[in-house]
């Protein structure tokens, strides 16, 4: 089995139950959104919120993807920063029991970051994320020994804003004759950051996931073409089309994925659990085709429930799939 290391923002998900919209026109945050605010905005929101029925997990886009390959059993790490504050032992305390080996810089300047998550009664989640510490991982703080022993490197897009720090952990994993794939994260941050993208991807990246709306930033395509476009760069393209599943090539070999025929109640972290699902087959040396099945059992058992961490009655349930499949 191939070992994995992620590098992203680490973020603490705070998902709380509000009881209707008056938080939300209060502090200007747009129903279904996400909001970047600054330290004292997020304070002010954490204080307005204090009391109500929440939930904690470790989140960010890398660091969902890692938590679910620790989950399934895959030797895996996750390079992140947070504060020195309980949010970062919180953050630190559940990798660890997901499994992973968790390597975490930690900030005397900033919070742990937050993504808080206000969930209306009509299930609607509305997101204010203060990044915290985790914008302040710098590429001098990685150092070789970090990626030794580890066969992939796994990065989301949203570091592409700290481009030193995505060149010296992709240069570190060439050294070290690592894979690295690479998840665009978001549109807005692929049309902003183009040429960064462009760049990163044809002198580093060996795998590219993409959902429909970042391909198309990226090369201007519908998903079928824009996989094309993609694959000419790097040596596996994925290109995610949600209820439509996804399309996979490497090379001249082209693969259509079915999606998990779900009950759909919330698209939080399909894509992280995407990755983490494919992932864990490549890691396994399982073909493109099953590597993409497992993304897709991941994807959809998540977006069965709330937020983007699956409790243990859906895991067992993904796991149990995944296996039919490996066995066939």
């Amino acid at each position: 089995m191939k070992k994995i290391i992620g590098i992203g923002n680490a973020l603490v998900d705070v998902m709380t139950m509000i009881p209707d919209d008056s938080c939300l026109g209060h502090f200007g945050l747009p129903k279904g959104s996400m909001t970047m605010v600054d330290t004292q905005r997020s304070e002010e929101i954490k204080q307005a919120i204090n009391g109500m029925k929440r939930t904690l997990a470790s989140g960010g886009s890398a660091g969902n993807t890692m938590y679910g390959l620790g989950v399934m059993g895959v030797h895996s790490s996750f390079i992140g920063k947070v504060g020195r504050d309980e949010l970062g032992i919180f953050y630190e305390k559940d990798m660890v029991e997901a499994g992973l080996t968790p390597v975490l810089m930690r900030s005397s300047l900033s919070p742990t970051g937050t993504a808080l998550g206000l969930v209306t009664p009509d299930s609607e989640r509305t997101f204010a994320t203060h990044l915290g510490a985790a914008t302040e991982l710098m590429a001098e703080e990685l150092t070789a020994s970090y990626f030794k022993g580890y066969d992939i490197l796994y990065l989301e897009g949203y570091l592409i804003f700290n481009l030193p720090l995505v060149e010296q952990a992709c240069r570190m994993a060439k050294k070290n004759d690592m894979c690295v794939a690479l998840d665009l994260a978001s549109y807005n941050v692929v049309t902003q950051l183009l040429p960064s993208f462009e760049r990163i991807i044809r002198d580093y990246v060996d795998i590219v996931f993409a959902n429909e709306d970042e391909a198309r930033a990226f090369t201007g395509m519908e998903p079928r073409e824009a996989l094309d476009a993609i694959a000419g760069k790097c040596e596996i393209a994925v290109v995610k089309t949600g209820p439509d599943g996804s399309w996979i090539k490497r090379g001249d070999e082209v693969i259509r994925v079915e999606a998990l025929k779900v009950n759909a109640i919330d698209t939080t972290g399909a894509g992280d659990l995407y990755a983490a699902g494919f992932l864990y087959g490549f890691s396994n040396g399982f073909s493109l085709d099953k590597c993409g099945i497992f993304g897709s059992i991941l994807a959809g058992k998540v977006i069965e429930v709330i937020g983007a961490r699956m409790p243990e009655d859906k895991w067992a349930e993904a796991r149990k799939l995944v296996n039919e499949v490996a066995e066939e």
